[in-house]
């Protein structure tokens, strides 16, 4: 009956701008009107990411809850771990609506946000206010009007690094202009050693872009080994438009979901083998079979988001308990078993 509920929900949800359904969508959560399953663990789906223990390696990947605003219940819908964010230093309102479109035909979504938020004093005293059951991040990004977005990044580090668990680094988002030229080898140091030296004891994560080429994915490898990086995210939405059916593909934007999957987890696999530093894998993720398969790429954990628009939270629980069954099916006792053993399929 609750997940016919929540189908209903999802169609009614579809009518409306995407926006403005996302919009209520965080207010059912804030009113306790989505599924509370309590973080899904198992002695199998139990993990370590970047010394944090999470009960299973599924997380919400950020821009869902960009300002914190529903950590309590999101905590209590299966995730292993959440992404909130991006943050910057001051409020700013993103790019002109309208900015997020569905790609149903694609199973996929078109965003250019631009990192529209509250900015990062409202959302650390949101997070200080928040309890939560597994490990929260926060996204760091930089206002689109600075003229040192670098220093913004370690300017957000410093201000919400005691609030959470973890902080990523957000250069790959292709919403903001000239942004991911931070992912350039020298601009990229510069910018990590000013958010290491304000981090505190807080692990550092990266995102990085899908649209990268080998060269430059084994620079971001090595600037992130120097760097002392504790994780790396593969990846952010990509520019490409290959094969999409939908109205909506030339819309301008980053691109998430389903079309993602492929691309995102063969820079995945092309990074795992360039470093030991444990990757978190985005990109298409809507499947039990689908985190397996970004897990055997050489993901210690995966994140989703826009599967989450089409199937709802009660996805989490499926793909959660999904991951153990193939686990088990595998031989494998626990999911640092399957890290990386498929590798070579990807590459």
């Amino acid at each position: 009956m609750k997940k016919l509920l929540e189908q209903i929900g999802l169609r009614a949800l579809r009518q409306i701008d995407p926006e403005n359904a996302h919009a209520l969508a965080i207010q059912a959560l804030q009113n306790g009107l989505a599924p509370a399953p309590g973080p899904i663990t198992s002695d199998r789906l139990k993990t370590q990411l970047a010394g944090m223990a999470l009960p299973n390696p599924i997380g919400l990947a950020a821009g869902f809850d960009k300002n914190a605003q529903a950590i309590a219940p999101l905590s209590q819908a299966g995730f292993g771990f959440l992404e909130v964010g991006a943050a910057t230093p001051v409020p700013q309102p993103g790019n002109p609506k309208p900015r997020l479109f569905r790609l149903a035909e694609d199973g996929a979504a078109i965003n250019r946000f631009g990192f529209n938020n509250d900015g990062m004093t409202a959302i650390g005293a949101r997070l200080g206010a928040a309890s939560s059951s597994v490990p929260v991040g926060i996204n760091l990004g930089a206002n689109k009007t600075s003229e040192d977005r670098a220093a913004d990044f370690a300017k957000v580090m410093a201000h919400l690094g005691g609030a959470v668990d973890f902080a990523t680094v957000n250069v790959s988002s292709p919403n903001t202009e000239k942004l991911r030229d931070l992912q350039g080898p020298a601009a990229l140091a510069g910018l990590l050693d000013g958010v290491m030296q304000v981090r505190g004891t807080t692990p550092v994560f990266l995102k990085i872009a899908p649209d990268l080429s080998r060269d430059e994915i084994a620079d971001i490898a090595t600037v992130a080994r120097d760097a002392r990086v504790d994780a790396l995210i593969a990846t952010n939405t990509t520019l490409s438009r290959d094969g999409l059916r939908s109205a909506h593909a030339s819309e301008a934007g980053g691109l998430s979901g389903q079309p993602l999957f492929e691309r995102s987890t063969r820079v995945l696999a092309q990074l795992s083998a360039q470093t030991d530093i444990p990757i978190v894998g985005v990109g298409g993720v809507g499947s039990a079979e689908q985190a397996y398969a970004k897990i055997c790429a050489g993901a210690s954990a995966v994140q989703l988001y826009t599967a989450l628009v089409f199937g709802g939270l009660s996805l989490v629980s499926e793909i959660a308990q999904g991951l153990d069954k193939l686990l088990a099916r595998d031989g494998f006792a626990c999911v640092q078993e399957a890290v990386g053993s498929r590798r070579g399929e990807w590459l």
